[in-house]
């Protein structure tokens, strides 16, 4: 049986509060060494009934009136009552920690009552996740992937980078650049394929882009555990929520004030999203959250038999904000039926009560028998709205009368449809699956069967879907960006509909995947019997686009420096191989600041055992991983004329022309 002395009430604090935490404290299985009462400690005894504790509180009048209630001449241990009062958040806290609590927490020099929404926090939300992976099968096991760095880690992280192994792609293959174009306005005009860390390419655009970009689509890892986002450790989820954090952060300073962002994703980290969104792109920006089926099929039958323990999700995510109130969306399309064709979209009449305030002239005609569906105000500022939309795609409106099956003239507004390639608006067209714009369509399978040789790509999204989008969110020539380009959907589709396209890829597969396909879709010249003819990419949307194949874009990448020695880690397969890594690491790259670039011998003695032990090899990696300085991943754009990383004169001018120095 457990021992403890009861305090005398007469020398006891006089306030309930402190003489509950003196009566607890009186009981060592209660306190820290440092003589502090442990609340977790009370709590698991509390709910366990501990007969100590109830026979504790039961030795003080006022704390057994509080928490026990009598019954027949019995007292109860109120267990709740007593739980939620020392889990309460003032229960421990000093006057200064109960002064803040009670005047409120504040962001932004706002009160959260004051301020309405929800503050999202996570372990590492202050801190920089670059994310090295290199190749999908590694499944993110990178071990530099899992470290976070804290921002007085950070010195030249976000520092420009130099590009090199520049390439132009053309309808005649791989060509030598010579030059940057740009417009009058001093603008990049330039398609550009970037393979290097997707965060540090974006910072390194920010120079040339920021405020520039129309249209930001992104299909991110969803961190399902099984996709290229498989972590292990117990922080799973916060370093998603801090990987994707970094990014957005810096995406949305490359948009324009007009501009948007698409984010698909799944169930899996969709509400954690939306908040974190919040609070980079604003509540009040939020456009829509769409659902987008990923398969016909029934979703449940892979349940039937095991049973059934939950409902499968055949749906994803497209969360959808805009940088500001600027942001305007153009109406999305499907092809005209013959009836729409005659009777168009914009119904004018109202065949209903009779109004006087409804009727007013609309085009010069006022209508005789009936009335206008909306007040003069609303239906002026629409048709406003609406004609500004035509003027963009040289359409017009006009008012036309035609009889019903009953023989009553009605009055409707009907855009010009030969103007827009016979295609009438409206968004809930892009929604259902039963339209073929929203299924994942594996071009893979295309571009297999031409390169005779075997291709894999995990789900890439359907170019009809993206086109929905760049249609909605983008005029031609606006600049587009996606940051992971995966296979290169977003940029296929881009080219194809006339839009300026940027998309990044750190992946082994950008070069296999991602740059083929775009440099299919750009078309090659190709002799056949005498003849020129362009081979290009006919599928997707080429067809409803009329694509023709031609154009161009820009290959090039981070050049890298410690990002090297990661690969070269990543790939050995010995402790040897390892150990010779260290002293190549030693003696030629960026390390830690902590770190003594000597090699004792007994250090390396130490480093080999661990080799021996089970799971070595990877915890050697780990250790190595660990000495490289982060902020030293790729060659910063101010050291670009060090001779020790051996830039070329052809990529110096290059990187001033990128750059526009």
């Amino acid at each position: 049986m457990t021992k403890f002395s009861v305090p005398n009430d007469r020398i006891m604090p006089k306030g309930f509060h402190q003489r509950l935490i003196a009566l607890l404290k009186s009981d060592a299985r209660f306190v820290d060494d440092a003589g502090e009462l442990v609340t977790a400690a009370v709590i698991d005894r509390a709910w366990k009934i501990d007969h100590g504790l109830v026979r504790l509180l039961l030795s003080c009048a006022d704390i057994k009136a509080k928490f026990f209630d009598e019954i027949d001449g019995h007292w109860v241990f109120n267990t709740n009552t007593f739980i939620d009062y020392v889990s309460d958040k003032n229960f421990l806290a000093n006057s200064y920690t109960r002064f803040r609590n009670r005047i409120g927490l504040n962001i932004d020099d706002k009160f959260l009552r004051e301020r309405g929404e929800v503050s999202l926090v996570w372990p590492y939300k202050d801190c920089v996740l670059e994310g090295g992976q290199t190749k999908e099968e590694e499944k993110r096991r990178e071990l530099f992937f899992n470290e976070v760095l804290a921002q007085d880690e950070i010195d030249r992280l976000f520092d420009p980078k130099v590009l090199t192994n520049w390439r132009r792609y053309t309808v005649d293959g791989a060509e030598e650049v010579t030059a940057i174009k740009r417009d009058e306005r001093g603008t990049m005009r330039e398609n550009l394929l970037i393979k290097g860390n997707n965060l540090l390419a974006l910072h390194t655009l920010k120079k040339q882009f920021q405020g520039q970009v129309k249209l930001i689509y992104i299909d991110p890892p969803y961190n399902t555990g099984t996709d290229s986002f498989g972590y292990n450790d117990s922080f799973n989820h916060a370093s998603w929520l801090t990987f994707m954090k970094n990014r957005l952060e810096v995406a949305r300073e490359l948009l324009r004030d007009d501009g948007s962002i698409f984010v698909h994703c799944d169930d899996n980290e969709q509400a954690y999203l939306k908040v974190l969104m919040d609070d980079v792109f604003g509540r009040e920006n939020l456009r829509n959250i769409v659902l987008t089926r990923r398969f016909d099929k029934n979703i449940n039958t892979q349940f039937i038999s095991t049973g059934l323990r939950s409902l499968n999700s055949g749906a994803d995510y497209i969360l959808i904000y805009a940088k500001s109130t600027q942001a305007l969306f153009n109406p999305v399309y499907k092809p005209a039926t013959e009836k729409r064709s005659q009777t168009g979209y914009w119904k004018g009449f109202w065949n209903s009560a009779n109004r006087p305030t409804m009727r007013y002239p609309i085009l010069g005609v006022t209508i005789a028998k009936g009335q206008w569906k909306w007040g003069q105000t609303i239906a002026f500022e629409a048709l406003q709205n609406y004609q500004e939309y035509l003027d963009h795609f040289s359409g017009d409106m006009s008012l036309e009368e035609y009889w019903t099956k009953t023989g009553k003239t009605k009055r409707f507004l009907r855009r010009n449809l030969n103007a827009n390639k016979g295609k009438n608006k409206g968004i809930e067209h892009w929604i259902p699956p039963s339209e073929g714009i929203l299924r994942n369509s594996n071009w893979t399978d295309i571009l297999t069967t031409e390169t005779h040789r075997i291709v894999t790509f995990n789900s890439p999204k359907s170019e009809n879907l993206i086109s929905v989008i760049v249609d909605m969110a983008t005029h031609p020539n606006d600049i587009i960006l996606d940051f992971f380009a995966g296979s290169g959907t977003t940029a296929a589709v881009a080219h194809k509909m006339g839009r300026q396209w940027i998309t990044v890829e750190q992946m082994g597969y950008v070069e296999t995947i991602t740059l083929e396909r775009l440099a299919k879709v750009v078309g090659r010249r190709v002799t056949q019997e005498g003849t020129q003819e362009l081979d290009y990419d006919k599928g997707g949307i080429s067809p409803s686009v009329n694509w023709q194949g031609g154009g161009d874009f820009l290959y090039c990448e981070l050049l890298p420096y410690n990002a090297a020695y990661l690969d070269k880690i990543s790939c050995a397969s010995s402790s040897a191989e390892l150990e010779q890594l260290w002293r190549d690491i030693a003696e030629n790259s960026f390390l830690n600041w902590y770190v003594n670039p000597e090699t004792p011998d007994e250090a390396v003695a130490d480093f080999m055992a661990i080799g021996q032990s089970e799971g070595g090899l990877a915890k050697q990696k780990q250790l190595l991983t660990e000495l490289l300085n982060k902020n030293q991943l790729y060659v910063n754009l101010s050291e670009i004329d060090d001779v020790e990383f051996g830039v070329s004169e052809e990529d110096k001018a290059l990187n001033r022309a990128f750059y526009g120095e």
